[in-house]
């Protein structure tokens, strides 16, 4: 990391020690009337200042946590229900459809029926309410389970 695209140039030749002792204007995106207002709020003058700030430690904590946690049940089955859409959208993504030089299914076998009910458009809306509601697919797939394998 380039700690010169972080800090404003005058403070650029200082050390590590000397910049958390500096006053949080040497922040290349704090402005005066911005430290100024966390002077009187929160009794910040210096990088130490703001980065031992409760509020600030705690905002970091949960950030970190969160861009780790794993997805819900109701994003879970969201995920798997467009995974399964796309799959049902371009069938020749299917590395056994490539291989075979298959571009374009002209009926396939589970949807004879398509043109009154285009790519089961209602079984789609009933399983997405359905994973919506209790947080798995319909059809007894928990989260996490793939559609297929390839």
């Amino acid at each position: 990391m380039n700690l010169k695209t972080l800090i404003n140039d005058e403070y650029g030749e200082l050390g590590m020690r000397a910049l958390a002792e500096a006053p949080v204007t040497a922040l290349r995106s704090m402005s005066a009337q911005g430290a100024e207002a966390l002077a009187q709020v929160f009794g910040v003058h210096t990088v130490r200042d703001l980065a031992r700030l409760d509020c600030v430690k705690w905002a970091t904590v949960i950030t970190a946590l969160a861009d780790e946690e794993p997805p819900t049940p109701v994003e879970q089955a969201r995920e798997t229900l467009l995974d399964e859409a796309v799959e049902m959208t371009f069938p020749a993504s299917d590395p056994l459809s490539v291989d075979a030089s298959v571009t374009r299914i002209e009926v396939a076998p589970e949807v004879v029926g398509g043109h009154d009910d285009h790519q089961h458009a209602a079984q789609v809306e009933e399983s997405t309410a359905h994973g919506l509601r209790h947080g798995t697919p319909k059809g007894g797939r928990g989260a996490g389970t793939p559609a297929r394998g390839h």
